[in-house]
């Protein structure tokens, strides 16, 4: 088995733990219908992902760290307050901060992505920076979405207007968890034409490329 194929079933299945994660939380929130019940379920789940991904790797990954920390720590804020504001602020704070860092990083020509990423993925700098805009762009649609949907007030303006009954609040912004990790999936798929055609020649992979990690996991 090559390097490249070990690198892929790595991390192949550290995805499948991280989807394996979210179906949990929100299995747990739809049947109980409490929040706080499903936060729990996040809170060991974050261990447990970061315990695989460091078993797998020997390492922590900055990517699965990054989201796996914001989860344990403000799914403990939920916890320790029994207030749910925290788990739900947790996306609109983590993507938002990361969009800061993508964004701010382009006039100095900086491109983090190309730091954590450089040894393993070889693409021209135009490549990291248009994969840095785009990204940067990416996390703060998300923050901006996650803003609305854990808004019990948006949440029912936006049914009321499509006719709809009132919703659950936290039913809502549970499905929308759901719905992020697909979208984030595909987002992180459409990137492989923008990569393939950027290769470094001389550095061409025999097997297809990774795309680079979405730093939301769906935690």
């Amino acid at each position: 088995m090559s390097e490249t194929t070990a690198a892929k079933g790595r991390q192949g299945l550290r995805q499948l733990v991280d989807f394996g994660a979210l179906i949990a939380f929100m299995a747990t929130y739809f049947i109980t219908r409490d929040m706080i019940k499903a936060t729990w379920v996040l809170v060991i789940a974050s261990a447990i992902a970061l315990a695989i991904g460091y078993i797998l790797e020997k390492r922590l990954a900055p990517m699965p760290l990054i989201t796996g920390g914001f989860a344990l720590i403000f799914g403990v804020l939920t916890i320790v307050t029994d207030d749910d504001l925290f788990v739900k602020l947790k996306l609109t704070i983590q993507n938002a901060l990361l969009a800061a860092v993508l964004l701010g990083s382009l006039p100095l020509k900086k491109y983090p992505f190309k730091a954590l990423l450089g040894s393993a993925l070889k693409v021209t700098d135009e490549a990291w920076r248009r994969l840095t805009l785009r990204y940067g762009l990416y996390f703060l649609c998300v923050a901006i979405a996650n803003e609305v949907f854990r808004s019990p007030t948006a949440v029912t303006a936006i049914w009321s207007a499509l006719g709809q009954p009132e919703p659950d609040p936290n039913g809502v912004w549970t499905a929308f968890r759901g719905v992020l990790w697909i979208a984030a999936s595909i987002f992180g798929l459409s990137q492989v034409p923008l990569i393939m055609k950027n290769m470094i020649k001389d550095e061409e992979p025999e097997e297809p490329v990774a795309t680079p990690e979405t730093p939301d996991t769906g935690l």
